[in-house]
Parts: C-alpha cells; sequence; structure tokens
C-alpha cells in the first residue's frame, strides 16, 4: 500500500488519535510501531480499514524504516520514552527512547526524500520559568532528560530543515490528556483509588499548577499542519491558557467515582516537586499557533474531566 502518512509510534495515547483522525479522513496511513508502550487495542476501533497498514518495527534500525516509510509525503514522529519520571532511575532511557530514535528518523526522511515531518515536542524544553507566560522565544534551559531529549530532536529537525531542504514542524505539548492514557497524574489517582478507595498519597505539595490539553486538541493542531505550508522550520507551543493544580485533580477524580473526600486518608511526599525534575509550575503562551487560525477547544478542567470520565469507562487497575 502506498501511504501519504506514516505515523511513528502511531499505536500510542496521542498516536492512535491521530491515526484514527487521518483514516477516518480517508487518508492512506502506515502505522510504525514497537508495541513497547504502544498497544494493538488503542486500534481496535479502526484495525481493519483498507486505508491502514501496521508495521512492527524498532526505529532505530534505520534501513527498515526508509522501507516503512518509503513515497509518505508526511511523516510524524511521536515515538519517545513516555514516562517522564522513569529517567530519574535510568538516565539514559530519554537518550535511548528519545533522542537516538528522532537521528535515525530525520535520517530516514533524508534518505527516503520525504517532505515534511510533524515532531512531538514538549513543555519541557523551557525548565523552570516559573509563573512566566513561555513563548517560542523564551530562554531553553530543561531540568529533565527528557526535556533535553526533546530539545536535541528539536535541534536535529532544524539542522536537517536547511541542510537538505526538509519541511519540519516541532509541537511543545502541554501535558496531554484523554482516552487511552497510559500514565500521568489524573490516570495515577483513578488507578490507586480503584485499587484502595480509602487513601491517596500526592506526590510534592499539590499545589503544582500546569496546563492539560485535551489529545482531540492536539489531533486538531497537528491535521491543520499536515498540509498548511510553513516555514523550513517552526515550532509552536500547543496549550490552553488556563491549568490545574494538582489537588484540583484529585477532586476532580473524587467527583467522577463518586467517593467523598472526608472518607479518604490524603498523604502529601511533600516539597514543591512531584519528583526530582519535575516543573511545578508550567505556564504555555500559545499566540503563536493561535495565529494560524488553531486554538484549543477545551479548557484544562474540561479536558481532566472528559479524560477521567474516559478512563473510568476503560477496565484498567
Amino acid at each position: 500500500m502506498s501511504q501519504e502518512y506514516s505515523v511513528i509510534g502511531g499505536a500510542g495515547f496521542i498516536g492512535s488519535h491521530i491515526s484514527e483522525a487521518l483514516i477516518k479522513n480517508g487518508n492512506d496511513v502506515m502505522i510504525i510501531d514497537n508495541f513497547s508502550s504502544g498497544k494493538l487495542s488503542h486500534l481496535k476501533q479502526f484495525i481493519n480499514e483498507p486505508n491502514l497498514c501496521i508495521r512492527e518495527l524498532d526505529i532505530q534500525n534505520t534501513g527498515k524504516l526508509c522501507e516503512a516509510i518509503q513515497g509518505s509525503r508526511v511523516v510524524i514522529h511521536l515515538a519517545s520514552n513516555p514516562d517522564i519520571a522513569k529517567a530519574a532511575l535510568e538516565p539514559r532511557i530519554d537518550f535511548i527512547q528519545g533522542t537516538a530514535l528522532t537521528e535515525s528518523v530525520v535520517e530516514a526522511v533524508r534518505t527516503t526524500r520525504v517532505g515534511k515531518i510533524l515532531f512531538a515536542s514538549g513543555s519541557g524544553v523551557y525548565g523552570d520559568g516559573g509563573e512566566t507566560f513561555l513563548s517560542e522565544n523564551s530562554p531553553l534551559r530543561p531540568i529533565s532528560t527528557y526535556g533535553a531529549s526533546k530539545l536535541a530532536g528539536e535541534a536535529m529537525l532544524a539542522s536537517y530543515s536547511y541542510m537538505f531542504g526538509i519541511e519540519c514542524v516541532a509541537f511543545r505539548f502541554a501535558n496531554v490528556v484523554g482516552a487511552r492514557q497510559t500514565h500521568g497524574v489524573g490516570y495515577d489517582f483513578l488507578r490507586k483509588l480503584r485499587i484502595d478507595p480509602t487513601q491517596l498519597t500526592i506526590m510534592g505539595n499539590g499545589l503544582q499548577s500546569k496546563s492539560y490539553i485535551h489529545v482531540s486538541d492536539v489531533v486538531s493542531a497537528i491535521l491543520t499542519f499536515c498540509k498548511k505550508q510553513s516555514e523550513q522550520f517552526s515550532v509552536y507551543n500547543v496549550s490552553n491558557r488556563d491549568s490545574l493544580t494538582v489537588n484540583e485533580i484529585a477532586e476532580i477524580v473524587f467527583k467522577v467515582l463518586a467517593i467523598s473526600k472526608d472518607s479518604i486518608k490524603i498523604e502529601y511526599t511533600g516539597g514543591a516537586q512531584g519528583w526530582k525534575a519535575d516543573v511545578p509550575i508550567v505556564r504555555l503562551d500559545p499566540s503563536k499557533i493561535e495565529s494560524t487560525g488553531w486554538s484549543a477547544k477545551l479548557t484544562s478542567s474540561e479536558s481532566m474531566i472528559n479524560s477521567i470520565r474516559m478512563m473510568n469507562l476503560d477496565n484498567f487497575i
């Protein structure tokens, strides 16, 4: 099958939603995934569609990746270590499952002459900006290996775009939530309370405050740039303009599960951070991408409520 789009990490949380939207729009799609965190169950809604092909592949094998993406017009690169905190115990994981993978992708794109890469970056490239609303021109001082790997990925895209004429767009996502999540604060609270609804441990002091964007808004941002002509290399914050604290997320989970807060023993680990390289406050300025006509449809609160409700419908512990 000759595919217009190759979605690397297309069986993962964000990737499966993007793949589904592309297929529903009648596009021919190649999903490339090693299924280390992606799941076939994420694809069950559309796995038998005639315009879908799935390749199980380790994308560090650049030769095999070249074969898979040959003939594509756009490569959407989402593959990386999905668990930011894991690097506290495995510091090299974001190089091996982040930077090295992105190098393989850009080299495969150059070799096969694919014209465009859309890359999932993240707010971690900025580091700790406190209450400052961060624009794409703000200083880049990542404090986590995850953020460093995303910044390294952006640098590779920038260099390949100018050296080899590849159109590259990097999206700096806020915290993405929605159905098919496999990690995150809301996911963790829901899982813990379904196991034991009488107690909950909250990392840090519960006052950590960030924007949460629904996966449907992320999909719409990426689809906008699948066909939109942009600069040779461009970067966009993908975020809404409000935020939620960890304590407010806990309250949402209590309501969805119909658990009284008074019946739960809540403990805090203490400190401003949930873990060593956690950025406790994140404020992203989405003005640049909003100037292209895109804007988030859901607030952080609406996104989180929808996400918790959808995850609660799934059978997981």
